[in-house]
């Protein structure tokens, strides 16, 4: 099913219902936009008027991509790391988990489903983040975006210097698998740790702990 939901220079964006995977659906507005209208791209992300606060719109590879409330699963992980992570990180640090990313990475604007960011990088003014201000960034993939976080999101992460990206794999080929990426430069990660649900992973310094993932 497709509406209309806007005109960007003449060309106009539409949006697509994928199949139902129980809040995972994944929607889409088309097409690509080119470069030269990318700051274009960017104000039209911000003047959107999203079904509910639920809802993320993220600018993925010169699309502005609308995501629906995720299920309670993503959320019992996503919640699980949250508090790991406020234990231990210092009182002048931020955790969000609806902050949008600017990687630099083309026209890419991304909603990770946590970000850690030093309390002084955060510009209280704006409507997204400097993403090479921030220290680790997770995903938890769905069943409709895991190639996304995967690649595209791998990329833009390393081309912002984000020096780790935590991947929560539930849709894993052989089984759920979580990979701390790091080491940072040319656009990717050249250090990668991978474990399956259930053991722990080790998350260096600048945080320096152990995520337990028996709980996933």
């Amino acid at each position: 099913m497709t509406r209309a939901i806007t005109t960007l220079s003449e060309v106009v964006s539409t949006v697509r219902d994928d199949i139902d995977t129980g809040g995972d659906r994944a929607v889409t507005a088309a097409p690509a936009y080119v470069a030269s209208v990318e700051d274009e791209l960017f104000e039209v992300w911000e003047s959107l008027d999203l079904p509910n606060k639920g809802w993320r719109a993220e600018i993925i590879e010169g699309r502005i991509v609308m995501t629906p409330p995720p299920g309670n699963e993503h959320n019992l992980i996503a919640s699980r790391v949250h508090r790991k992570l406020a234990r231990a990180v210092p009182e002048d640090w931020e955790i969000f988990q609806t902050a949008a990313v600017d990687t630099g990475f083309g026209n890419n604007l991304y909603i990770p489903d946590l970000v850690v960011i030093p309390q002084d990088q955060v510009v209280t003014h704006g409507t997204y983040i400097d993403g090479s201000n921030a220290l680790l960034v997770v995903e938890i993939t769905s069943a409709s975006n895991a190639d996304v976080d995967r690649t595209t999101k791998l990329r833009g992460y390393a081309h912002a210097g984000i020096p780790l990206y935590l991947l929560i794999d539930r849709f894993a080929k052989d089984q759920p698998t979580v990979t701390l990426h790091s080491r940072p430069s040319n656009d990717r990660y050249w250090d990668q740790r991978r474990v399956p649900f259930g053991e722990p992973i080790g998350i260096p310094e600048p945080l320096d702990l152990t995520l337990e993932t028996k709980e996933f």
